[in-house]
């Protein structure tokens, strides 16, 4: 038979969003998942992130929180996403112990291949490729990152993120390769999300008939 693959959106968004645009993105998207983020200049909390939180929720879409597996749990959102760290092994220890195995706990591995199978080995529940903040070579950190989006969908069965992904082109170009999810923000870079959610499932390679 013929296993159906698609590549889905990864929603990101900021705590304060506007609620009414946001739940339009989500739907127009067919978003898999929505992470929730501190913005630039307010911590996240558990007042700011609910809303969120329980918005997704009510779509049947899988709610993260960003980098505090304690307040994923005190929100009983579906898990935590796990940013890059130099120290993001250890960070997802944490978060597991934490969270345990009945949430999701997803890791950015920025551009290393030895942490991402250490990560996928210890459980880890998606793996995530990015571009880390401080890189200055924007174009060869997007070059690898698809490189290394499409070595892992070849050969591992763990879902792959792409992350850090600014233009509907990157996200088409990361689809093909075989990006599981393609993260993308919802204040600025989803002005079209059914269109974009409709480009990526098209793009996403066609996986040989079985039987």
């Amino acid at each position: 038979m013929l296993q159906e693959f698609r590549s889905r959106l990864y929603v990101v968004a900021t705590a304060g969003a506007d609620l009414a645009r946001l739940a339009a993105t989500l739907e127009a998207a067919q978003a898999a998942t929505l992470l929730v983020m501190a913005d630039a200049s307010t911590p996240l909390t558990a007042t700011l992130a609910r809303p969120l939180v329980e918005l997704a929720q009510s779509k049947d879409i899988a709610a993260l929180i960003n980098g505090d597996a304690q307040l994923a749990r005190t929100l009983r959102a579906d898990g935590v996403h796990v940013p890059w760290s130099k120290d993001v092994v250890a960070q997802y220890a944490e978060a597991r112990e934490v969270l345990g195995n009945r949430y999701i706990v997803g890791v950015d591995v920025g551009r290393t291949r030895h942490d991402a199978m250490d990560l996928a080995e210890a459980g880890a529940d998606y793996i995530g490729f990015g571009i880390p903040a401080h890189v200055e070579d924007r174009d060869a950190a997007a070059a690898r990152r698809r490189e290394l989006v499409g070595w892992w969908s070849e050969i591992f069965e763990v879902p792959c993120v792409a992350f850090d992904v600014e233009s509907a082109d990157e996200a088409i170009a990361l689809a093909s390769v075989g990006a599981d999810f393609i993260a993308m923000r919802a204040d600025f870079d989803l002005s079209s999300p059914e269109q974009l959610a409709h480009d990526i499932a098209a793009a996403s390679p066609q996986p040989e008939a079985t039987t």
